[in-house]
């Protein structure tokens, strides 16, 4: 395939075993991948609550920058918790 010819996305899967049944099967260096993005799971439980009052243009923009990344707009806070002490660690 030359530089002029644009390899297509994957198909849509919309489930775990439709995407493992895919990267079985297919060749992925014939799919455009370069839209996809490392993705964090989360294993441990979620079992203490925090409350706090954020100024509402930045819980606003919280939720937009989530809903961008498509995960909740928690689990953005919990990343940015995460970093920070991750960054401290270093």
């Amino acid at each position: 395939m030359n530089d002029k010819e644009k390899l297509p996305a994957p198909p849509p899967l919309q489930t775990d075993e439709a995407a493992e049944q895919f990267v079985d099967q297919a060749d992925l260096t014939r799919y455009d991948l370069s839209r996809f993005r490392p993705v964090n799971f989360e294993f441990e439980k979620k079992t203490a609550r925090v409350n706090m009052r954020l100024p509402e243009p930045l819980l606003r923009a919280v939720k937009a920058k989530a809903q961008t990344r498509g995960i909740p707009y928690q689990r953005l806070i919990r990343e940015a918790i995460e970093r920070a002490l991750e960054d401290e660690s270093t």
